[in-house]
């Protein structure tokens, strides 16, 4: 079942647009609110999508597509939270500079770089892998997740590994 035009251009518009919306408010600043507390709540956000998008996938290879779906609803769920929160703490604080030297220096950019630049490239994957699959248009589903699965968690993980490096230099 192909996602009807409508559905398609919703996708399409959302993956241009959160981004967008993104990268405009990160321009904006909002003085006067703590929120400092943000990054380990939404750290925690990518290590549970991380576990739960395994469990989804161990789920779906078992034959289990009811408990496959309600993973993946939760894992929606999770990244609208996490986006929300993500954006709260940017706006509402400074940016915080890596403090690390030499390698660790160089291999915290390469996650960074490579975690931003699949952040945005996974907005309309995630879409349209979740349109096709609670549409009941699994062969399609099936194929585009092998891409999507792997991308998406290594977004998860990264985000966790680079809380991990930079929480030391928070203020």
């Amino acid at each position: 079942m192909e996602a009807k035009p409508f559905h398609k251009n919703l996708i399409i518009i959302a993956s241009v647009a959160i981004p967008m919306v993104v990268a405009l408010l990160f321009q904006v600043k909002v003085e006067g609110y703590d929120f400092s507390y943000l990054p380990k709540i939404y750290s925690f956000i990518n290590a549970l999508t991380a576990i739960l998008l395994v469990l989804a996938v161990i789920q779906i290879k078992k034959g289990n597509k009811v408990n496959h779906e309600r993973l993946m609803k939760v894992n929606m769920v999770l990244s609208l939270l996490f986006l929300v929160m993500y954006v709260v703490y940017h706006i509402t604080s400074d940016p915080t500079e890596f403090g690390g030297t030499g390698v660790v220096r160089y291999l915290y950019f390469f996650i960074l770089i490579s975690h931003i630049i699949l952040s945005v490239t996974i907005t309309p994957l995630v879409l349209f892998t979740f349109w096709r699959g609670i549409t009941g248009d699994y062969q399609r589903h099936k194929r585009i997740a092998k891409i999507t699965f792997p991308l998406w968690l290594y977004i998860a993980v990264t985000g966790v590994i680079i809380y991990w490096m930079i929480s030391p230099y928070y203020a």
